[in-house]
């Protein structure tokens, strides 16, 4: 009798719960919006990061630039971003991202990036001239920036807050216990303590985080409490999607009756605007945080 070896079941995380639908893009704005990022050869968080809102964002005229190109130089397990040695940056790209905007017709506009930490400057002066050069194309547009940590190297963040970006967010992406499994190469109070020193600048702050990656209560809580602490004005809170079955697993859906409790408890710590919910990403209705 020829004995069959033993294989061991595959390990099935949590059922994706039917509050998670997302609906397929369609429509004339997100067919315009898609042409336009297209035409200028952009990057869109929109697209790279796979995020469930492009449909809805998109349909609406906005989206999610992203700058400095489409590798990032961290390998964080929840992104969907490409990992690697990036090339050279396209030094046009400022003059190309300002020209979508203004043909786009935005009223509030997100700029993102990789994280270039093998430039000298991290990016700095290429997200400081973006941000000058949408201003100089469509004064009327405000603009929120989510800007990576630039290693600490405060002067480079001072470059990108001297160019007068209406908000200015830095995503803690996920509670201190797991920083090194979700995020690495980042430090939870050099994060911490950018948000700080961007509140003491004078700038409305931002952050976000997402749930469902194996954090406790408590943990979420002492999250919300440090941010609050620290001068953070706008809180998001999204559910965790694994992008690729090479990327973390989720832990847990979190349901939308918690989403809610974290919105309340975040707002009676006197958070400005809490968008907790869980299709929520950070650029999620940030149209309504400038105001």
């Amino acid at each position: 009798m020829i004995e069959l070896p033993v294989v061991a079941k595959e390990k099935k995380g949590p059922t994706k719960p039917k509050w998670l639908k997302i609906d397929i893009p369609v429509g004339e704005n997100y067919t315009r919006v898609k042409r336009i990022v297209n035409e200028y050869k952009l990057h869109t968080i929109c697209q790279d990061g796979r995020c469930p809102n492009m449909g809805e964002c998109w349909g609406a005229g906005t989206a999610t630039f992203m700058i400095l190109g489409n590798v990032c130089t961290r390998s964080c397990s929840f992104c969907a971003v490409a990992t690697g040695r990036p090339g050279s940056y396209d030094i046009d790209e400022p003059h190309r991202v300002a020209e979508a905007v203004k043909l786009m017709g935005v009223k509030h506009c997100v700029i993102t990036s990789v994280n270039r930490d093998e430039l000298k400057d991290k990016g700095a002066t290429v997200w400081a001239e973006t941000i000058k050069e949408v201003k100089k194309a469509s004064p009327k547009t405000t603009i929120e920036t989510l800007i990576p940590d630039f290693k600490a190297q405060w002067d480079l963040l001072y470059m990108v807050l001297d160019s007068k970006p209406e908000v200015v967010s830095h995503n803690m992406e996920t509670v201190q216990e797991l920083y090194r499994l979700v995020r690495p190469q980042a430090i939870y109070s050099r994060s911490l303590e950018q948000i700080k020193r961007t509140k003491e600048y004078g700038v409305r702050t931002k952050s976000g985080a997402m749930l469902g990656c194996g954090e406790s209560d408590d943990q979420i809580k002492q999250l919300i409490n440090d941010l609050a602490e620290n001068g953070c004005d706008v809180l998001t809170l999204g559910q965790y999607l694994q992008p690729t079955k090479l990327h973390l697993s989720v832990a847990k859906y979190v349901h939308p009756d918690e989403f809610k409790y974290w919105e309340e408890y975040g707002l009676s710590l006197g958070f400005r605007f809490v968008e907790s919910g869980p299709l929520v990403r950070s650029s999620y209705h940030a149209e309504k945080h400038v105001l």
